[in-house]
């Protein structure tokens, strides 16, 4: 009777981070077409909603305390409960970065757009599908799959150095839109910082299957 309860309240909590994972996945959606659209009523909405994300993470994190306390789970249990601790937590942080994302469409919105702009539709769709993946691992238990994740995390860093390059070399050309510069250079880190988080996830997932830590590792596939 007690483990028919545990493992309804491990359901509980999986449905949890699911339900939140969705909901970031959409917030990030919006982000990437508020910066491609220069949509400040749209960055507004996502700014205005992000307590929706914050209260969802209390309740994780609760609920999995209360069970951690209640049946001091062990083994695969255990580990469950740790890796959705910490992806609830990375869960928060990308939440975070797309209020941050909202921020600077908001700024560059009201200002004249500039002749530059730089096309950041590849790198925020990499950071999307690193997400959508890291999550579909979580769901699936798929170890193939999130290690994929962590292999696309080179690739994102790639485009923000790319980004940060050009776009240095156009405050030297233009110092008079320094301003519009910084906020176009402050999208680029926070969708890197996305994919950081998404990185995280999947690492988590991986520990979760394998019990592996491969936090700092260098990743290779024997």
């Amino acid at each position: 009777m007690i483990r028919k309860h545990f493992s309804r309240e491990l359901g509980k909590i999986k449905k949890q981070i699911l339900s939140l994972g969705a909901m970031v996945e959409e917030r990030v959606r919006m982000a990437l077409n508020a910066v491609e659209a220069n949509d400040a009523e749209l960055a507004d909405r996502i700014i205005k909603t992000d307590y929706e994300i914050d209260e969802m993470e209390v309740e994780i994190e609760e609920e999995c305390l209360k069970v951690l306390a209640l049946h001091q789970p062990v083994a695969v249990d255990l580990r469950f409960l740790i890796a959705v601790i910490k992806i609830n937590n990375d869960l928060e942080r990308i939440g975070d970065q797309t209020v941050n994302i909202a921020e600077r469409v908001g700024v560059i919105a009201k200002r004249d757009l500039s002749d530059f702009f730089f096309d950041y539709s590849a790198m925020g769709e990499k950071a999307q599908n690193m997400l959508k993946m890291s999550l579909d691992a979580l769901v699936n238990m798929d170890y193939d799959l999130a290690f994929s994740v962590l292999l696309m995390d080179d690739e994102v860093d790639k485009i923000q150095k790319e980004a940060y390059d050009l776009i240095k070399q156009m405050m030297s050309e233009h110092p008079d839109k320094i301003g519009y510069l910084i906020n176009l250079l402050l999208i680029s880190r926070h969708i890197e910082r996305l994919a950081d988080h998404a990185t995280n996830i999947a690492e988590e997932v991986i520990y979760l299957i394998e019990g592996e830590i491969v936090r700092h590792a260098q990743y290779e596939r024997g």
